[in-house]
Parts: structure tokens; C-alpha cells; sequence
């Protein structure tokens, strides 16, 4: 009989624990602020689903073209990508003038073929190589080596493969850094550390209170970006679910770090603010987020690869369309737990309660 009171006692003085409390305040700030959670979880999956639709495979175009004798239709169309038309010369030119078509053959002097198109315009080009293989094969050309078409399309290959990971490293990066800042600023500003440390509770149950709810939240922000792709465009996910939940921590502890450090002397959410986003706004243009980091000059390689940004998502690239294990992710991993050490190391120093 004595049991019952003992248990609930025990129970409700675990719920009482600093840090137990501290935590639950960072999930009631969170869930009371809307703009949180539409950039966390509902921004993430609208930009995948518009850049995944805008962006889809899509079967090659059919350009259109007229040609201003029946000879030079009839070549044409023996290319399935040109939807050829046979007009009057002026007819034609008022076309092509219009946009229209994208390319008129005409006949010229010596029985050669005469292209009018504006090679500034990428299907007046393609335009004009397709109709010109038409007509040379309609005259007898015979290409010298033959060719065949070999077609794959695998899950892993297109651009929304290529994106869902970039916008989980993204997300991972500023639900920490936006979620750690404004969060600690805000606090100070309000006074409310200054309280908080007049308290006997530690120093360290305040910091460790928004790591603890950061590794809580992480599974549904995961969730929400990966399990988007996946069910919706079929975004492949061949690593393993514990390499990928790894990588996901040590990346968001990363970025917890990096958040911590912002605020760690900021006092107003606008000096905050403007730390954040310029510490963000680079990685989010240099790390490959929307497009490869690879393309960014060759002497400039070694400051983006080192970026904790470009680490995430290599890594998250590698594990979710590769399988990639965490030993072949050695080399991003080293990236972050670097960054993980030495930001915390220096928010610890440089850190005011006041």
C-alpha cells in the first residue's frame, strides 16, 4: 500500500528537476511561436515540393520549325523532336519573328540549305543541329559509326534526389543556430537569465536544457524533410536509419554549437539577427545547398569544403543516395565534430549570463 505514494512521490520528483523543466519551457517557447514552426517544418516541404515539380523529368521538348518547301518538310521530319511546318516565306519570317518556331529552312543557292534562327536563343541551337542531321541524312549521309540508345532512369539521378538532402542540412542548420540564438538573446534581453542564475540551479542545466530539446525535435524535423521526399517523389534513402539518425545529431549539435556562440554576447535580437544571417546566408549559397558547391572556382575549394554546411550535406548526399557508411563519411564527420569542439569551447569562454 505504501508503494503507490513512494512511486508518485519519486515520479513527481523527477518532473521537478531543473533541468527536466528547463527543458519542457524550450518545447512551450517553440510550439507557442508560429513562424517557428512554419520555417522549421512547413517551409522545408513547400520549397521541395515547388523546386520537385518545377524541376521534374520530363520527356525531351518538340521544337518547332518550319521549313518553306515540301523537300525540306518532309527531311525534317524524319527527327521525331521537330514539329515541323510548311508556310510561305512570309508567313515563315513572321514566325519565327513572333517565337513562334525556332528555326526556318529555306532553300539557297546551289542546292545548299539556309538555317535562319538567333543562336543567342538555346532552342534555335538545338533546333538547328536536329534539322541539320535531318537533312543531311535525307540526302544520303551515312553516320560512320552506328549508335544506339541505352536509357536509365533510376531513383538518385534527378534534382529533387540531388535537393532533399541539401534542405535537410539546411533545415538542421537553422533550427539550431535560429533556435539556440533568439532563444538566449531574448532571455537576456528579458532579464530572465539574470533570475535564473540567482536560483540554485547549475550554470550547465540552462545550455543543456536546449540541447536536449534540439535532439527531441530532431526526429520530426528528419521526419518531416526526408520522409516528405521519400514518400512523395520517391527520394532513395540507401543508408542504413542509424548512420543517417548519427549524421543528423552530430550535424544539428554542430550547428547548436555554432548558434551558441552567435549568442553568446549578443544583447539585442537585432545584433543576433544580423550575426545569424551572416554567418548562414554564405554557407547557404557556397555549401551546395541548391546546386553543387563544385561549382564555385577551384582556389576557393578548400574554405568551402571546410564549412560545416558543406559537410552536412556531402555527408547526408553520400548516406541517403550512395549508402554510404559512417567510415567512408569519416572525412565530413572530423568537419563537424571540429566545429562541434571548438565553437562550444569558445561560447563557453566568451559566454554572459547578464
Amino acid at each position: 500500500m505504501n508503494d503507490l505514494p513512494v512511486a508518485a512521490v519519486c515520479e513527481g520528483s523527477r518532473m521537478d528537476h531543473p533541468l527536466v523543466q528547463l527543458t519542457l519551457v524550450r518545447f512551450r517557447e517553440f510550439w507557442r511561436e508560429p513562424e517557428a514552426l512554419f520555417w522549421v517544418f512547413v517551409f522545408p516541404i513547400l520549397l521541395a515540393a515547388g523546386l520537385g515539380i518545377a524541376f521534374r523529368n520530363r520527356p525531351a521538348d518538340v521544337l518547332p520549325v518550319a521549313a518553306v518547301t515540301p523537300q525540306l518538310a518532309q527531311a525534317l521530319q524524319r527527327d521525331k523532336l521537330l514539329a515541323v511546318r510548311q508556310l510561305s516565306e512570309s508567313a515563315a519570317e513572321e514566325a519565327l519573328r513572333t517565337g513562334k518556331i525556332s528555326l526556318l529552312a529555306e532553300p539557297g543557292p546551289g542546292g545548299t540549305v539556309i538555317y535562319r534562327y538567333d543562336n543567342t536563343n538555346p532552342d534555335g541551337r538545338t533546333a538547328r543541329m536536329l534539322a541539320d542531321a535531318a537533312i543531311q541524312r535525307a540526302a544520303g549521309r551515312v553516320d560512320p559509326a552506328p549508335s544506339s540508345d541505352r536509357l536509365v532512369r533510376e531513383p538518385g539521378s534527378r534534382y529533387i534526389d540531388f535537393l532533399i538532402p541539401g534542405l535537410l542540412g539546411m533545415n538542421l542548420m537553422g533550427s539550431a543556430i535560429w533556435g539556440m540564438g533568439f532563444a538566449i538573446v531574448d532571455a537576456r534581453r528579458k532579464k530572465l537569465i539574470k533570475r535564473l542564475i540567482a536560483t540554485p540551479m547549475p550554470r550547465h542545466y540552462y545550455l543543456l536544457s536546449f540541447l536536449l530539446s534540439r535532439l527531441a525535435l530532431l526526429a520530426v524535423e528528419v521526419f518531416a524533410v526526408a520522409g516528405f521526399g521519400h514518400y512523395v517523389f520517391g527520394v532513395p534513402v540507401r543508408g542504413s536509419a542509424a548512420s543517417l539518425a548519427a549524421l543528423c545529431v552530430l550535424g544539428s549539435l554542430s550547428f547548436s554549437a555554432l548558434g551558441l556562440l552567435i549568442a553568446s554576447r549578443a544583447k539585442t535580437i537585432e545584433a543576433a539577427s544580423g550575426l545569424m544571417n551572416v554567418t548562414m546566408m554564405p554557407m547557404w549559397i557556397v555549401s551546395g545547398v541548391f546546386f553543387s558547391s563544385e561549382r564555385f572556382p577551384a582556389a576557393l575549394q578548400p574554405v568551402i569544403q571546410a564549412l560545416p554546411l558543406t559537410a552536412a550535406i556531402s555527408a547526408l548526399r553520400a548516406n541517403m543516395l550512395q549508402g554510404a557508411g559512417l567510415a567512408q563519411l569519416a572525412p565530413q564527420m572530423g568537419v563537424l565534430c571540429a566545429w562541434l569542439v571548438v565553437c562550444f569551447a569558445l561560447a563557453l569562454k566568451l559566454f554572459r549570463w547578464r
